[in-house]
């Protein structure tokens, strides 16, 4: 099974999947306004276990997340918002839909730093409600009254990306202490104080500086000094 980006020529066999599975559905240029839009949040599952008979096969999508990111949200809190969530009946207990999620939230934080991700799902969808609250960890704010067309409530649900951002902050922190780690001492000659002319060389002094992130710098750096060093912070 492959886990992808949306592309464009994929959004008819996304269509098809939405409308064998869901009441809610959309024209193709819905899906198209999303891809164009957000390319990097919404994904698709594909079964690669089928065999091409030519290169001009279709894909075999057999599941699709829908996202985009709210242009004005009204808390003025940059967020994500799950669309639509499919998986096709023949592929399903297979965690599809938790890992098609999984990779939306990802990109959501990494691209456009969302704080965090809101969705609708029916009042009456137990199954998408035990996925959205008990597996993804979302959380219901409040009770839309006739949200979808057919007068049916909505849930309206959100989960935090905190664990996103823990996660960014434990990944910086293992790179400041494997970075500048000795690699082990010289050898030979060049481990040899005294080999000049002038006799011992005098061992310039290194040190670590952080570089802020806004610079396009995201490591630790060494700085050579001859003189008394003055520490900079930059900030992250």
């Amino acid at each position: 099974m492959d886990i992808r980006v949306l592309r464009p020529s994929d959004i008819p066999h996304v269509q098809q999947t939405n409308i064998t599975n869901l009441p809610e559905n959309y024209f193709c240029k819905y899906y198209l306004y999303h891809a164009l839009s957000w390319p990097q949040l919404s994904y698709v599952a594909v079964d690669v276990s089928r065999p091409k008979k030519t290169p001009y096969d279709a894909p075999k999508i057999v599941g699709y997340v829908l996202a985009k990111m709210e242009e004005d949200p009204a808390d003025g809190v940059q967020h994500g918002h799950i669309t639509s969530l499919s998986v096709m009946r023949t592929h399903r207990r297979l965690g599809l839909a938790e890992k098609l999620m999984r990779q939306s939230q990802r990109a959501m934080f990494e691209t456009y730093g969302a704080v965090y991700v809101s969705l609708h799902v029916r009042v009456s969808n137990i199954a998408a409600l035990a996925l959205y609250r008990d597996t993804l960890g979302f959380k219901v704010g409040d009770t839309e009254a006739k949200y979808y067309a057919d007068g049916e409530d909505a849930f309206s649900m959100r989960m935090d990306l905190d664990y996103l951002r823990n996660e960014a902050l434990d990944e910086e922190s293992e790179e400041e202490d494997t970075v500048g780690k000795d690699e082990g001492g010289e050898v030979g000659s060049a481990g040899k104080a005294g080999d000049g002319v002038d006799g011992p060389k005098k061992k310039e002094k290194k040190r670590k500086v952080r570089v802020g992130r806004q610079l396009g710098v995201g490591e630790l750096v060494e700085r050579n000094e001859s003189s008394k060093p003055t520490l900079t912070n930059g900030t992250a």
